[in-house]
């Protein structure tokens, strides 16, 4: 697996590896070591890949597991725009190399890649402090394989009808993350990266709820506030700010259950 050549001349660099426990904790551990970004580390397999909260991320051979380590990358209040960031760029990538999925592929919040859906991409933004401030951005895409069940319904872009190497996706994948970050511009660019990001999610308008460690709220999905926050419109009229949690969309409406 290589970076897109524009990748490669704005700096980026790629270490890719067999076999990791977790491509974002080998990240940081280089960052810890003097590394600096952007650096790219890949795997094919991993055996202690997680996700948010600290749950297993399943990582069979033939799927993407990479982890983008940033240095610096803006101020830490605008650390957590990144995961809007890397969710446009994974929707670019796979967009891109599977374009006959495109109209299926949506974005849930924050930043999972959601396909007819089901769950198809994960990301997890990870920092260490520890001297410098550096970021991993670990995204991993069911290419070939999903994990079954799970309490959110999952796919694999080969399942749906379009198969693409780990290899293919990466290469384009470096280029949309380039591309995304530049927008973004250290939080200058959250804006517009915030209005692109509306336009490919799934659920606004919906019925959603929201897990918030010990409690969960059920509300409509109204908005995204100027920091990316998750605006709830309750049932009695009031309006929440969910700022991190597990959301889930409770029902299509009728017209798209339809078609």
């Amino acid at each position: 697996m290589t970076p897109e050549p524009s990748a490669t001349a704005a700096g980026t660099r790629h270490v890719a590896h067999e076999t990791l426990g977790s491509t974002n904790a080998e990240a940081l551990r280089l960052a810890r070591q003097g590394e600096r970004g952007p650096l790219w580390v890949s795997a094919a397999r991993q055996t202690a890949g997680h996700g948010r909260r600290g749950r297993p991320w399943i990582s069979q051979p033939g799927n993407l597991f990479a982890s983008l380590l940033l240095t610096d990358p803006a101020p830490a209040e605008h650390w957590p725009q990144l995961a809007f960031v890397a969710a446009l760029a994974t929707h670019d990538a796979i967009a891109e190399v599977a374009a006959p999925l495109a109209p299926l592929l949506a974005i849930k919040w924050p930043n999972d890649l959601m396909l007819a859906r089901a769950k198809v991409a994960g990301i997890l933004i990870e920092g260490d402090s520890g001297g410098r401030s550096a970021l991993a951005i670990g995204i991993g895409v069911n290419c070939a394989s999903h994990p079954g069940q799970l309490e959110q319904p999952a796919t694999d872009l080969a399942t749906a009808g379009a198969p693409v190497s780990p290899a293919t996706l990466f290469g384009v994948l470096t280029d949309r993350m380039r591309a995304r970050i530049a927008q973004w511009n250290a939080g200058a660019g959250f804006p517009a990266i915030r209005l692109d990001w509306l336009a490919r999610a799934v659920g606004v308008g919906e019925s959603v709820c929201a897990r918030l460690g010990d409690r969960e709220i059920v509300g409509r999905f109204e908005a995204l506030d100027a920091t990316g926050g998750l605006v709830l419109r309750l049932p009695d009229g009031t309006a929440s700010i969910v700022s991190t949690g597990d959301v889930f969309v409770l029902a299509a409406p009728a017209s798209r259950r339809a078609g």
